[in-house]
């Protein structure tokens, strides 16, 4: 069982994450104002105590803690900690994102080296943005000269103010979207004081007023968090810790795409050629702005080169490269250039369509992106004036990707370094559906203005039969999604699509489902029924409908009866026809023999 420490945005993420799992687990918030629904989660509210915490640990087998509390919730995070010790609880905390130190900004480790500056620098008039928590924290400084407190309009805030005597005439009321330079012109304080809350905190948004007008600002550091806490701060990152420190939580593993693990692997190669030193891991940023943190398994370190390689976790996604070295051997160029080269089992682009330059090494633009960031910011950091080659390697992985859709994409001698996000959820559709896309693409660069789109290897065959004079990038798998792969198709361009339609999928088709997957629609009788009828079959036949139990049976039934597969056409192309704008649609029925 997990046990979330919540009550604020990283909290709400929290549930959202966990509830994907399906899985039991409990969410704790000090106070019952936070609006949120735990599908499969049961709220507690009140403070809890170390003695309440370790008691409700124990009486209800928490085997994981997530401390997704306020940053400065000091006292929680330390009775966490005390209690994962004393009980090998292991803690994951949801950290906030945090903008870099500003110089600009007074750092103060504490509310009292806050007040000693405001003191010795005779400030007369504070905005104080650090919660209605704080205010007893800044007694010593309002009870002598003017302060203005903003805080949340609610009772229980109120309360509290009117339970430190604070003047009512100086409480202010935060309200979304509130503009910040009208409120500091109209009171013009000397100086802001406020916490380092995090992007959710509206750091920013308290910061640059300030910084507009010129009006000193004090920030009061985060306190530091135990070293023994596993530390995320995104979704991603979270359930990844939570799958490998609570098996079976989440019935299936989340894992990472070779592009985050060239990422992680270049990162460490820079950092060892510019340090002298290999790391062990390697933290780096996904799309989306989560940082996660990947170990490395290999690192060779020489004069003018480094290498390092990091094993690609997959996590229960059937994934050909699972298990496998991802490596990236970087060196310093004389170009100001970040460059990719090619490598060892990365494929080489030969066909137009990608995105990527015909000859480049198969690395696609968000891996490619997600590199040159990770490259820039350490070449800043450490001054370097010099240009940067990456080689991208994969052993054996000229031989992983004959299982793969390369050969047909025209990629030679290797796998691709792919992923848009940098997760691999377990048996992705995302995944499947960006490959129909890229197979779409690589047929209309090659002049394709005809494709035809098939369930499998099986149905290929027969349509490629019958259309001998394409090419074989013309011919692209739409697995379960009909509709899905028909859009892509219209965006493209592509002026004619011709589908091959085996009758199990046909029959789902027809009844208006796009994807036709077995664990979302199971073959319907009445449906075929209903079609039987139609076309006026006689009873008998119909009737006969009940005892057939696989799709292909109803060629045998209706061998004799042509109008009931018109029919069922009629109705796919009832369905299909309203995904596209502009592109002719042609419709075959195949045979299980012919």
């Amino acid at each position: 069982m997990v046990l979330i420490f919540g009550g604020t945005t990283e909290g709400r993420a929290a549930v959202r994450t966990l509830d994907e799992a399906g899985s039991s687990y409990y969410y704790s918030t000090r106070g019952k104002t936070q609006q949120l629904e735990c599908k499969h989660g049961t709220r507690i509210n009140g403070e809890m105590d170390r003695k309440s915490i370790q008691d409700f640990c124990i009486s209800h087998d928490i085997r994981l803690i997530v401390d997704a509390a306020h940053p400065f919730a000091e006292n929680l995070h330390a009775n966490i900690a005390l209690i994962s010790e004393e009980l090998e609880i292991p803690v994951i905390r949801f950290e906030r994102r945090y903008p870099e130190h500003d110089p600009s900004f007074i750092w103060c480790d504490s509310f009292d080296e806050a007040i000693r500056y405001l003191k010795r620098h005779s400030i007369r008039n504070l905005l104080a943005l650090t919660g209605v928590q704080t205010i007893h924290k800044l007694h010593p400084y309002w009870s002598q000269y003017p302060c203005w407190f903003r805080i949340l309009n609610r009772e229980d805030s109120l309360q509290l103010a009117n339970k430190e005597n604070f003047p009512r005439e100086k409480l202010l009321f935060w309200q979304e979207g509130e503009d910040e330079t009208a409120l500091l012109e109209k009171i013009r304080p000397e100086a802001i004081l406020t916490k380092e809350s995090g992007e959710s905190g509206f750091f920013r948004e308290k910061t640059e007023a300030a910084k507009a007008l010129h009006i000193p600002l004090l920030v009061i550091k985060r306190p530091p968090l135990p070293d023994s806490f596993y530390t995320v701060n995104g979704e991603h990152g979270l359930r990844y810790r939570v799958e490998r420190l609570l098996p079976g939580f989440y019935p299936l593993r989340s894992g990472f795409t070779t592009g985050t693990c060239a990422t992680a692997a270049t990162k460490a190669a820079l950092q060892g050629l510019l340090t002298g030193t290999v790391p062990t891991e390697a933290t780096i940023t996904l799309p989306n702005g989560e940082e996660v943190t990947l170990p490395v398994e290999q690192g060779f370190l020489n004069e003018d080169s480094c290498k390092c390689c990091v094993t690609k976790d997959a996590g229960d996604d059937p994934d050909v490269t699972h298990g496998r070295l991802i490596c990236s051997e970087i060196r310093f160029n004389s170009s100001p250039e970040i460059r990719f080269l090619p490598g060892e089992g990365v494929g080489t682009v030969t066909l137009p369509g990608l995105g990527i330059p015909v000859g480049d090494p198969a690395i696609n633009a968000t891996p490619r992106a997600m590199m040159i960031r990770e490259v820039e910011r350490m070449i800043h950091q450490h001054k370097v004036d010099q240009g940067v080659d990456i080689r991208i390697s994969v052993p054996e992985g000229s031989i992983l990707a004959q299982k793969t859709f390369n050969p047909k994409l025209g990629i030679t001698g290797g796998i691709s370094i792919i992923g848009t996000s940098g997760i691999v959820r377990p048996f992705s559709t995302e995944a499947f559906i960006n490959s129909i896309r890229k197979e779409i693409q690589v047929a209309k660069a090659l002049g394709c203005k005809h494709i035809v789109i098939n369930s499998g290897a099986k149905s290929e065959n027969r349509l490629r039969e019958r259309f001998p004079d394409l090419p074989p990038q013309a011919f692209i798998h739409y697995g379960n999604f009909i509709g899905e792969t028909l859009k892509m198709a219209e965006t493209e361009g592509i002026e004619k699509i011709t589908m091959g339609i085996m009758i199990g999928k046909a029959i789902k088709l027809a009844e208006g489902h796009l994807d036709t997957h077995s664990k979302k629609v199971v073959m319907n009788k009445e449906f075929i029924r209903q079609i039987a009828k139609e076309v006026k079959s006689p009873s008998a036949l119909i009737h006969s409908i009940a005892d057939i139990t696989l799709a292909r049976e109803l060629w045998t039934l209706f061998a004799d009866s042509p109008a009931f597969f018109e029919k069922l056409i009629e109705y796919c192309y009832k369905y299909c026809l309203p995904q596209l704008c502009s592109s002719e649609l042609e419709i075959i029925l195949i045979q299980e023999n012919n």
